[in-house]
């Protein structure tokens, strides 16, 4: 192993540029690119601090291995399948570790961050805390960047010497600069040409494949990798699995995203993470990760081989939670990993599966009631191993051992009750309330929004008198009770929107509404506890008319 220093000049014109030895590279076995831009400019004034960054790591090999370009021009919609480069076996460095970083400056000094360019504060240096900004970088849009904000990349690839492009940004600033102002630029153009162009501040470790093929193979550089991402800090237990399985699985990546694609194309959000976690259940390897399960080979050659009937399978139950269902939507679903089970019993025993039972009852409770929150992979194989036993999908049975498991499974009115606003899990209650309402219309701005029926803004006004001192200003309803969600109602974009709803009254809001659109809100027809003296009141009848309507599902008192 090499240590190799470069300037952040020279090695940044090395991404993505085979004549430089054959360049820097990303392979596809990286995480996509994550940093903000407010962490980019923050890595610029650390480094203009002189502030040291970590070792970075990377591969010189040969091998036809799966790789991408640095991005240059981010954007938050990006694809990294459009950065990908054809497979060849020419001299090339692979960054294993310190993407993030490289990236960084690759976009800030030969790209944009959403159209905007990188600039710096020219007269920004003063001292401060070693945790406040010194150096003020920000991305700006060029049109209109004003100085004292300069264009960085500029300063950093002119080709003028520096009292030239000193003298230059005084001319150009169009102020008359006091001394001071003057000194500020000189010294922040000598500290950037410094940093920037003549120090090799970047220090990078080369794993050296091509001149010692026996020392670094690519088992060893996988587990390097691994190693070096290793602690849940850079890279998560799912992304390493990935990473081991995409080394022997040519088309990987693109089976992967094809698969997430149409599961999420109705409005969810599964995950590489479920989508890794469910094929290790459904191939009998339990839901643990662990690193060891992929090492061994046998689990990758598994996947490989069953990836139709391991994605049918998903899809499969996809289909059945979209059509069957009412939980239509990502806002509904405060846990995927109760559909494992599911998944499971599809995967093991499909000829049953369009016969089975008691699905949508398995899915509402355990989702209401938490079931698979936290931990639940030792739930999820006492589940499997009892499909495996029994051959069935047995609800009862499955709500047995959940219960044994230590976990909840009951239904109260508190369970339906509690939910507030803001809360992941209050779309599941809206889901199954609001049945005509459209969840995942084309335009995302369409989404029905949740809304009080008495506006927080009136309900802040309601003050009661201070014992101490008499005067009305404590609040009375303060944010459990304004957000609970008998005060709260499923509108659509149009009904929320410009000109809508807003801050305005139930008393005037519910005046010119039909019983039809009172019904399906759950609203009380007693148009005196519409007003907002007679809160309370609408409120524990409204809560009455929830608990009459999900009274199917909720446990009695014996």
């Amino acid at each position: 192993m090499k240590n190799q220093k470069e300037t952040i000049r020279k090695i940044v014109t090395h991404l993505n540029n085979e004549e430089a030895n054959g360049g820097f590279w990303l392979p596809n076995i990286q995480r996509p690119f994550v940093w903000k831009e407010e962490q980019i400019e923050r890595l610029f004034d650390s480094l203009m601090r002189k502030y040291p960054i970590s070792t970075l790591l990377a591969w010189k090999t040969k091998s036809k291995i799966k790789h991408r370009k640095f991005i240059d021009n981010y954007r938050s919609n990006i694809r990294l399948t459009n950065y990908y480069v054809p497979e060849n076996d020419k001299a090339k460095l692979l960054v294993l570790d310190g993407q993030q970083r490289l990236q960084s400056l690759f976009i800030g000094l030969r790209g944009s961050y959403e159209g905007k360019e990188l600039y710096l504060d020219i007269l920004s240096g003063d001292l401060v805390a070693p945790e406040d900004i010194r150096f003020k970088f920000k991305f700006l849009e060029t049109g209109k960047a004003e100085f004292p904000f300069v264009k960085f990349k500029d300063l950093v690839f002119t080709g003028d010497r520096l009292s030239k492009l000193n003298r230059k940004i005084v001319n150009e600033s169009g102020k008359n600069l006091t001394e001071a102002e003057e000194e500020r630029i000189e010294d922040n153009l000598s500290q950037m040409f410094h940093v920037f162009r003549e120090e090799e501040v970047l220090v990078y470790q080369e794993l050296d494949s091509i001149d010692s093929p026996e020392s670094y193979t690519e088992n060893d550089v996988v587990e390097i990798f691994i190693r070096a991402n290793d602690g849940g800090t850079k890279l998560g237990k799912s992304d390493l699995l990935f990473s081991l399985l995409t080394s022997s699985w040519e088309d990987a990546e693109e089976k992967m995203e094809e698969l997430l694609d149409d599961l999420n194309r109705e409005g969810y959000n599964f995950t590489r993470d479920f989508i890794l976690k469910t094929c290790l259940t459904l191939l009998g390897k339990g839901a643990g990760y662990d690193v060891a399960k992929f090492r061994d080979g046998s689990t990758k050659e598994s996947i490989t081989n069953n990836w139709n009937k391991l994605s049918g399978a998903i899809k499969d139950v996809k289909d059945f939670l979209y059509g069957k269902t009412f939980i239509r939507t990502d806002k509904a679903l405060p846990s995927y990993l109760g559909l494992i089970p599911v998944i499971y019993f599809r995967y093991r025993h499909p000829k049953k599966w369009n016969a089975g039972t008691g699905l949508n009852s398995y899915l509402l409770r355990t989702l209401l009631t938490g079931s698979f929150s936290g931990t639940p992979d030792n739930l999820i194989d006492k589940c499997t191993r009892y499909i495996d036993d029994k051959g069935e999908f047995d609800v009862s049975e499955i709500f047995g051992i959940i219960r044994a498991d230590g976990r909840n499974l009951d239904v109260t009115a508190d369970t339906i009750l509690s939910r507030k606003y803001g809360s992941k899990d209050i779309h599941l209650i809206f889901n199954m309330w609001y049945e005509q309402f459209n969840y995942t219309p084309s335009f995302h701005s369409n989404l029905p929004q949740v809304d009080h029926i008495f506006p927080q803004s009136r309900l802040k006004t309601v003050k009661d008198a201070n014992p101490e001192t008499g005067a009305r200003n404590i609040m009375r309803y303060k944010a459990p009770l304004r957000n609970q969600i008998a005060n709260c109602m499923l509108l659509t974009a149009v009904e929320n929107g410009a000109g809508g709803k807003t801050d305005i009254l139930p008393e005037v809001w519910f005046e010119d509404q039909d019983d039809a659109y009172l019904d399906m809100h759950l609203i009380p027809k007693d148009k005196a506890l519409w007003k907002i003296e007679n809160y309370e009141e609408f409120i524990e009848a409204r809560k009455e008319l929830i608990l009459e309507k999900f009274d199917y599902m909720l446990i009695k008192d014996s």
